[in-house]
């Protein structure tokens, strides 16, 4: 998964995503399917995106009871799926079981989804954290806990922003992956994004992959803008 930029899929139905991914016809892509697609197209998304050859990212943050979660991850390891996610909040106990369920799920022969947890989304700030989640430190600190956790669990990795990764890096090792959503050129709006940086920043930073989704989905050329991210990103000039 190394130095890989994931496109989210931020669409509402598989016409939508046919209709994106015929300007990529051929090219091996990373895409992130989350909630809205999922929910509305089912495990057969995902078929449709691995016989075209992509690598995929099932977004769907996953946060219930340990036995719950263990389930769910036996049926979505079924899915073939490249990496999979819970969040960190959930507690060490849940994403071990999250890992055993996958684990149990996966093909005989198959290497298992990655597993990653989410610390703190990108769209949450340092006062909202604060206020309504009542957790009395900065964002560095509460997604280094989160990160702690997560590796402790034996996940492969977390979500958080690119701001943190320095840290996460130098406590926690340079195998254990950073997934960067909140990444945006300097032109670009920050939307419903706080915690935001450029992919120059978050290549520099060591993040592992980084994930995009409307400045390529929502581009009037979208493949000209996904090599314009992918240069960017991979630092040629």
């Amino acid at each position: 998964m190394d130095n890989s930029l994931i496109i989210a899929l931020d669409f509402a139905n598989a016409n939508e995503v046919e209709q994106f991914l015929r300007g990529f016809a051929g090219e091996e892509l990373f895409v992130k399917v989350g909630m809205e697609l999922f929910y509305q197209e089912g495990p057969s998304i995902i078929h449709m995106l691995k016989e075209a050859g992509h690598r995929i990212f099932l977004d769907l943050k996953l946060h219930d009871i340990p036995n719950t979660v263990k389930s769910a991850m036996k049926g979505l390891a079924r899915l073939e799926c490249d990496l999979v996610n819970v969040h960190a909040a959930g507690g060490k106990e849940m994403m071990m079981a999250a890992l055993e369920g996958l684990t149990a799920g996966t093909t005989a022969g198959r290497t298992r989804p990655d597993c990653i947890a989410v610390t703190q989304l990108t769209s949450t700030s340092k006062e909202q954290m604060n206020r309504e989640q009542l957790i009395p430190v900065s964002l560095q600190e509460s997604v280094l806990h989160y990160s702690e956790l997560t590796k402790e669990a034996g996940l492969d990795g977390v979500v958080c922003s690119a701001w943190e990764v320095s840290l996460i890096r130098e406590k926690l090792g340079t195998e254990f992956y950073t997934v960067t959503p909140g990444i945006r050129m300097v032109t670009d709006k920050m939307g419903d994004q706080k915690r935001v940086a450029t992919p120059e920043f978050a290549r520099n930073v060591g993040v592992t992959s980084i994930v995009v989704g409307r400045s390529i989905t929502r581009s009037a050329d979208p493949v000209a803008s996904y090599q314009q991210w992918m240069e960017a990103w991979k630092g040629v000039k």
